[in-house]
């Protein structure tokens, strides 16, 4: 499994462009949806069916991780009021990544990368900075791929269009 590499994805909106450039260079994706910070519950499943849906239709193998909210909550307490972009959207990157790069460690899978960074909201240097640390933890490799660049949210955006994602 030596081009396989776990992607954790948030939605199937984010993931479009992210799966269809990480198989142009080459690699097999395998998707892993682990996000216990999406709240309400039926925003969770709306964006769980829609990435589901999305994979049978490429055929793209997806994993689903349980949804620790309890413990994602305890890992994020007394940063509830940090501001986008603060000291909260740091450690929910850290606990994503975490459990992304123990997924991918299960998996004997080396490699792993994330579509947080197709986010123009998200900042990918925060992002490469805590997956590498937790890389290094676990004798992986993260991809650094700053998935917005080269136009990559419009061209997301369009496949989310023709997909008609929720």
């Amino acid at each position: 499994m030596n081009n396989s590499v776990l992607l954790h994805a948030c939605c199937a909106p984010c993931s479009g462009y992210s799966i269809q450039k990480l198989k142009e260079d080459g690699y097999r994706p395998v998707v892993y949806f682990f996000n216990p910070n999406i709240f309400p519950p039926e925003e969770f499943e709306r964006r769980l069916n829609e990435l589901i849906r999305y994979c049978r239709k490429i055929e793209i193998e997806l994993i689903v991780d349980k949804q620790d909210a309890a413990n994602w909550y305890n890992a994020i307490s007394g940063l509830e009021n940090e501001p986008e972009r603060g000291r909260r959207c740091r450690r929910c990157f850290e606990y994503r990544l975490l459990y992304t790069a123990i997924k991918a460690k299960e998996l004997k899978i080396d490699k792993f990368t994330t579509t947080l960074t197709i986010s123009p909201h998200k900042q990918s240097s925060v992002i490469f900075e805590v997956a590498k640390e937790i890389a290094l933890q676990y004798d992986l490799k993260f991809l650094e791929y700053d998935f917005k660049k080269q136009n990559g949210f419009l061209k997301t955006m369009q496949i989310a269009k023709e997909e008609n994602f929720y």
